[in-house]
């Protein structure tokens, strides 16, 4: 006789009675107990309860202690976590409880669950030898239910093809919820409903972003996809424009006076938001006082206003390739907090003095008015540091001498150079792509960072050593892990075909050896590849309270104090030093733990959107040069194509290995590589190989490679 499979609805009310037993794991229940506890009355529903008890009690899920009475067994038999979907349809959910292994779940399985959502999942029995499978019972929460893409509108109805490749179903659109949408449009669709058994959810189209291709469009679809607003609420906007310009006698109680010091900014040429100064004065004993002046943000930016609620929200500013979308309003970003020149500006900072040799013998940290002497671009600093001379150029020299010390000390503690190439596009007034090119770091780039990098490391030093054990005081840090030993091991095998030895004994080893990579692969073609795979073979930065280490830059304590007009926990670090300079007590700890997991998310999603942008650029460039054939390297491989990476202008596509037709190629995962089953030829990661432009999608944000062999 065949075995009855359990229906979805029956899962769902399994789940419903193991949450009723779950709760009450003290004491065992009969069938009316269980059923009064759901509010069910009805005797036939109650009576399908008791079949579903007696039913899983028998495979094992309850537990019949005494005639009529259950417990819960395995609270195992479910598992929350989040749908990670695959190209097929099907996905797989990864727990929360990072010790759980993932749950397969066919398609037919999700029952209308989506990529990233979090869901419940039933585990089915595991047979000898299979992996996890599974079914989902509950969607706890959907992770996005607006989506972007282009509108295709009939006599009858509408769909919206959706751009995100993991989001596998098309939407609805009723007629009368198109909200002036034409066919052909790039749209924002909101779910609004997904009917019991319906392939499709039912949708209205809530923003209408423009013409598909148009740039405009095309950046604002990227924006929306990540769930970045493209407009300032209008309370958000009339609160700033609220803010004077003009800095009263009170705004300057507290604050130490820098306005007769020398003091400039280095920036992008293009930049608009200048948050960060530096002064410089030589001191009677011909020690130097550098203070390191950052935008105080805080002191317009109250808490709980609306301002400060969108800027939470917000979390960063996001960098697509043409334009910057601001944490903060232009009134703001560009101009009051600005550090522009010629103006009083009020800043928070952190002031050294070091000898000639870098070495700090006092430090001071507080609020400052300063007046910005000039205003360089990156350009214009590197020009005085090459030709030793030039405004400021006694200051500039000195400055750079002593960067240049901090950053050898800095590796020789350990930190890791990681020189990872930076792609730029010159774009014509359309914003269309008209040529590619590799942006340099010179010594003026590295003087600002070295500076910031002083100033975020001490900063954090100063409240990790104020309080200890349960005295400490709250604050928000960012921590760097060390690296997962198997990631790299996997990765230091990878560098060693191209000559390349990591010394795995220990983290100082690791860096060292590392570094040396760094130093010999400059200038080399699989520069960018070995970069690449060393930063995904680390563990990943974040915000957190907890008081933990930067591995990459081998500091016990690192926070981020230099960039508030742009990242959201800069913010917060300058409330909660200046409340403990003030002596106030700790802030509460749990709060500004979600705060700093709230930032860490979006921070990554930014950077997510920045790449989104790039690839879409590298579509557009491409998509001028279709039938045209370049050099490139190897720079990833999966079981369905590798990727490669054109060395002249580091545009990345796909040659699907179904187009390769001289064999049949398969993945080599562990070596790298794909195989021919017949020939065995390899094509490795980091090899060069020459590519012929095939296709470019540029919805998709996709290039498609072919491979032109010998």
């Amino acid at each position: 006789m065949a075995k009855k499979k359990t229906s979805h609805l029956e899962l769902v009310l399994i789940q419903l009675i193991s949450d009723v037993l779950e709760k009450n794991s003290n004491e065992a229940l009969n069938y009316k107990q269980v059923s009064a506890k759901l509010n069910i009355t009805d005797p036939e529903a109650r009576e399908t309860i008791l079949e579903v008890l007696k039913e899983q009690s028998r495979k094992g899920v309850f537990l019949e202690p005494e005639k009529g009475k259950f417990r819960l067994k395995d609270l195992k038999t479910f598992v929350i976590g989040k749908v990670d979907m695959t190209a097929d349809g099907s996905a797989f959910v990864v727990p929360e409880d990072e010790f759980e292994k993932d749950i397969f779940v066919s398609a037919r399985k999700l029952h209308n669950a989506l990529n990233g959502d979090t869901v419940k999942v039933y585990i089915y029995a595991k047979k000898s030898g299979r992996k996890n499978e599974g079914e989902v019972v509950e969607i706890i929460t959907r992770a996005k239910t607006d989506f972007i893409g282009v509108i295709k509108i009939s006599d009858r109805f509408a769909f919206v093809n959706i751009d995100d490749r993991k989001m596998l179903h098309d939407i609805f659109v009723p007629l009368s919820d198109l909200n002036g949408a034409k066919n052909g449009q790039k749209v924002q669709v909101s779910i609004t409903d997904w009917p019991e058994g319906a392939k499709n959810p039912i949708g209205r189209i809530t923003t209408i972003l423009g013409e598909q291709g148009e740039n405009n469009t095309e950046m604002n679809a990227i924006l929306a996809q990540f769930g970045f607003p493209l407009v300032f609420p209008p309370e958000v906007e009339k609160e700033a424009n609220a803010i004077p310009e003009e800095i009263t006698v009170a705004d300057l109680k507290g604050r130490k006076d820098f306005r007769e010091t020398v003091t400039f900014t280095i920036d992008p040429a293009d930049a608009k938001d200048f948050d960060d100064a530096i002064s410089f004065k030589t001191l009677p004993n011909g020690n130097f006082e550098i203070g390191v002046h950052i935008a105080d943000v805080s002191h317009y930016v109250i808490p709980n206003s609306h301002l400060d609620k969108e800027a939470y929200s917000r979390a960063t500013s996001v960098y697509l390739v043409d334009r910057v979308i601001p944490m903060l309003p232009e009134r703001l970003s560009n101009g009051v907090c600005s550090l522009r020149p010629n103006e009083d500006k009020l800043c928070f900072a952190a002031v050294f003095e070091l000898d000639d040799k870098a070495n700090i013998i006092t430090e001071w940290f507080g609020r400052t008015v300063i007046h910005s002497n000039r205003r360089f671009s990156y350009e214009e600093a590197q020009e005085v540091i090459e030709n030793k001379e030039g405004d400021y150029a006694d200051e500039i020299l000195k400055l750079n001498e002593l960067a240049y010390i901090l950053r050898d000390r800095k590796f020789k503690n350990g930190a890791i150079s990681f020189e990872s190439t930076e792609v730029k596009f010159k774009l014509d007034e359309t914003g269309k792509p008209i040529g590619v090119y590799v942006k340099e770091r010179k010594d003026a780039h590295k003087l600002i960072e070295d500076f910031m990098l002083l100033a975020n490391k001490k900063v954090a030093e100063f409240i990790a050593k104020k309080g200890k054990g349960k005295q400490k005081y709250t604050f928000v840090y960012r921590s760097h892990d060390s690296p997962n030993l198997e990631n790299l091991g996997n990765f230091a095998l990878f560098a060693a075909r191209f000559g390349y030895k990591i010394n795995m004994k220990s983290d100082k080893e690791i860096a060292k050896s590392l570094n040396y990579l760094m130093e010999d692969v400059e200038g080399k073609k699989e520069q960018n590849v070995l970069t690449q795979l060393a930063i995904r073979s680390m563990a990943k930065a974040v915000y957190t309270t907890k008081k933990t280490s930067h591995y990459g830059l081998a500091f016990d304590h690192y926070t981020h104090f230099t960039s508030p007009i742009r990242r959201y926990p800069d913010v917060m670090v300058h409330r909660l030093l200046a409340a403990y300079l003030n002596n106030e007590k700790s802030a509460n700890e749990e709060e500004y733990e979600i705060a700093s997991s709230h930032s860490s998310t979006m921070e990554k999603r930014a950077a997510d959107a920045e790449r989104a942008s790039i690839k879409y650029k590298q579509a557009e460039y491409l998509e001028e040069n279709i039938g045209n054939t370049f050099l490139g390297i190897i720079s990833g491989v999966t079981e369905w194509g590798m990727y490669v990476e054109i060395i002249e202008n580091k545009c990345e596509g796909m040659i699907r290995l179904r187009d390769i037709s001289d064999d049949f190629y398969v993945l080599d995962e562990k070596n790298y590589c794909i195989v021919g089953q017949r020939k065995k030829k390899k094509y490795q990661l980091g090899d060069e190989v020459k590519v012929k432009v095939k296709k470019v999608d540029l919805a998709k944000r996709q290039i498609d490679f072919i491979l032109v062999q010998d």
